[in-house]
Formats: C-alpha cells, sequence, structure tokens
C-alpha cells in the first residue's frame, strides 16, 4: 500500500495552509509534520537536509521526491482537478494571480501580519510602505472582484486559495477589510467553499 504524501508545515503559516485546504479539498491523503518557523525550526540540520532553502511548507511525495513553495505545490497536488480551469487562457489568468499574490500580495499582507502579529512591533516600528503597498493589493483585487464571484471566473481555482490565505487574516496586520467589502465578500466565499473554519490559522484569536 503506498505512503500518503507528507507535508511539512506551519499551521499559522498562510503559505502552508494553502496547501492543507487544497489537499483537504482534493481528498488528497496525507500526513502532516508541523514546523515551528517562529522557533526556529526550519533552520535545524535535519529540515535543512530536506529544504535547503530553510522554508516551509514542503511536500515529500511517496517517491521521496521533495517539492518547496506553496503555489508549486497546490499546483502540482490539484493537476487535472476542477480547481484548474480547462481553458488554457483561464489557466494562465490563474497562474497570472498566483504569481502576481508572491510578488504584490504576500511580501506586504504577510509580512506585516507577521511583525505585528507575532514580533509584536508597534506601527511605529513598522516599515510603513507595507501598510500603503498591501491597501494597493487588496485594491486590486476589490476592482477584480467588482464583476465576479472568484479572481478568475464564477468558479473556485488555486487563485482563490493562493489570495485568501493572507487575504483573510490581513486583519491581523492592521487591515481593516471594511474598507473592501467586495474582497471581504469574496473570503468568506472561499473560505464556505474550502470548509475553512474562520478561525483556522489566526494568532490573535489564539493569543
Amino acid at each position: 500500500m503506498a505512503q500518503p504524501v507528507r507535508i511539512y508545515g506551519d499551521r499559522q503559516s498562510g503559505n502552508c495552509l494553502k496547501v492543507k485546504w487544497t489537499a483537504d479539498y482534493l481528498g488528497i491523503d496525507y500526513d502532516w509534520h508541523d514546523v515551528d518557523v517562529v522557533k526556529g525550526e526550519t533552520r535545524t540540520d535535519d529540515f535543512l537536509a530536506i529544504n535547503p532553502a530553510g522554508q516551509v511548507p514542503c511536500l515529500e511525495r511517496e517517491d521521496g521526491r521533495i517539492l518547496a513553495q506553496s503555489n508549486a505545490i497546490i499546483f502540482h497536488l490539484a493537476r487535472g482537478s476542477k480547481l484548474i480551469p480547462e481553458d488554457e487562457f483561464d489557466q494562465s489568468k490563474m497562474l497570472e494571480w498566483m504569481f502576481w499574490e508572491q510578488y504584490s500580495h504576500e511580501p506586504f499582507i504577510a509580512v506585516r501580519r507577521f511583525r505585528k502579529a507575532f514580533l509584536h512591533l508597534t506601527d511605529d516600528e513598522v516599515d510603513p510602505d507595507l501598510m500603503a503597498k498591501g491597501r494597493r493589493a487588496l485594491g486590486v483585487m476589490e476592482m477584480r472582484l467588482l464583476s465576479r464571484e472568484f479572481m478568475v471566473r464564477d468558479t473556485l481555482t488555486l487563485a482563490d486559495i493562493a489570495l485568501v490565505a493572507y487575504t483573510r487574516v490581513a486583519d491581523e496586520g492592521g487591515f481593516d477589510l471594511d474598507e473592501f467589502l467586495g474582497v471581504r465578500a469574496w473570503v468568506a466565499r472561499v473560505e464556505q467553499e474550502l470548509g475553512i473554519d474562520p478561525d483556522e490559522g489566526r494568532v490573535l484569536m489564539q493569543g
């Protein structure tokens, strides 16, 4: 009997939760191995032997091969599923939003959240550009969601999973989703589609 895939991740990391939610949604059997980023567990010799970049999430396949980077992992898991559009342009549009998430969204919203919720820095101690650029990213999403239910078309895709991970906890970084009502409604839709508990992965709820 084949062994389930193994996921190394931190349950308070949006990037790691993307992988968990995708696997859960698709009914993929997996073993979850907790790796605490704040405690430095990604820097141990044992973990660096798995991923020399010292980052989670990581996926270990049944054949022992390792895949890192959250959006690459969820793309791998979702091959052949309805989470990836059949239409070639829609599939490319999905990838466009997934690349944008890692370049123009996560570096501001997730980083500000980490500094506020994990490092407990005050607003004066946090780079003000993070707020400005994070709000700009939320504004881009708001405009996109004015005319559609989800980021690509009117069905859930990996683009939604990639983007919801840190958007849903943006308040922990000081962002107010009441200023982006389309985004807030979209978060609720995606959480419902994926069966996510609204408290899952939150830091402030557990603090």
